[in-house]
């Protein structure tokens, strides 16, 4: 299954790549088991790999860089973002307060200003070892709108029409401000993280009606909701804070469904982000080449229409995108 973003021609595979954990997100991956995962993703028939100079303070883009050189580039689409933009640190410390278990050298300068945009991205392809990169996402401008709307997101259309991306968007844990960019820019796509799960569906009220009338393509992240989805049991996080009890409750109950149905919860989690119309891709992180390969099996997995049906018959889920 492929995809194009918009009508920018960029295309993309149904599974992606999301290169926050090959940062080193959360705990250590190896440079060894982040270039065995990039490989099984490649022989899983991932095609699209993303990134960003936030993960791991640009340990995912090198890491990720390094085991793509291995495959011909045209074969594969990578994005990466901008909006933090990377300066030397003497810190001695950690950058464990922001997630990642990776030495404090760098530190984050917001900047979504049309030089802090370009600086960001020649600095995110020297880390890659790429001459381009496919897709530019403004990243998590949610605190500093005027300027990606005023600075920011001009300067991605200006580098599109040079020809030096091929599509541009950005790429929010909310669904608001992604719709704002749908309905006013020219924007091919947006990345959409954890706001169109089976838990959450507040992209569906909005954003991805918007998006299939503008022709912007919706690429799906946080299809798990940071673990809930994935591995529902007590102290599973959900938005990388631990899950409240009412929604561990429901991710149960339909494990409980999932499996009646024979399927994992992980494939239903899946499937149903990727059922939108709107929607391109689904990025799912992976740290090792087995959690990979469990991926593309689960997005395999055909989902019998009987568990969706059962799962509105039994209140657990309300939309009708599925059908």
């Amino acid at each position: 299954m492929t995809g194009t973003l918009g009508s920018s021609g960029v295309r993309v595979s149904g599974l992606a790549f999301g290169g926050a954990v090959i940062g080193n997100l959360f705990t250590e991956v190896t440079d060894e088991q982040a270039h065995e995962a990039v490989t099984a993703a490649w022989q899983s028939g991932i095609r699209y790999f993303d990134t960003a100079p936030h993960y791991g303070l640009g340990l995912s883009e090198r890491r990720l860089g390094e085991a793509l050189r291995a495959f011909p580039r045209p074969e594969f689409t990578v994005s990466t973002k901008v909006g933090r933009r990377l300066e030397p640190s003497m810190d001695a410390g950690d950058d464990l307060a922001n997630g990642f278990a990776v030495p404090a050298t760098s530190r984050r300068v917001w900047d979504f200003s049309a030089d802090g945009v370009r600086r960001t991205l020649e600095a995110s392809l020297e880390r890659l070892g790429l001459d381009h990169v496919d897709v530019v996402y403004l990243h998590d401008p949610d605190d500093h709108a005027e300027e990606a709307f005023r600075e920011g997101y001009p300067a991605l259309e200006k580098l599109r029409s040079e020809g030096v991306v091929g599509a541009i968007g950005a790429g929010m844990n909310q669904a608001g401000m992604l719709t704002r960019f749908v309905r006013e820019t020219d924007v091919d796509v947006v990345l959409c993280a954890g706001r169109y799960t089976l838990l959450d569906q507040s992209a569906l009220t909005e954003l991805l009606p918007a998006a299939v009338e503008r022709g912007v393509s919706v690429v799906v992240g946080g299809a798990f909701n940071s673990g809930l989805l994935a591995d529902p049991r007590p102290g599973a996080t959900y938005n990388y804070a631990q899950a409240p009890g009412d929604l561990l409750d429901r991710a149960l109950r339909m494990r409980e469904v999932a499996e009646r149905h024979g399927i994992s919860l992980r494939a239903a989690a899946l499937a149903f982000c990727a059922a939108h119309p709107a929607v391109a891709s689904v990025l799912v992180g992976a740290r090792s080449a087995a959690e990979v390969q469990d991926a593309a099996d689960q997005f395999a997995t055909p989902v019998p229409p009987a568990f969706w049906q059962e799962l509105r018959d039994t209140g657990l889920l309300t939309t009708e995108e599925t059908s």
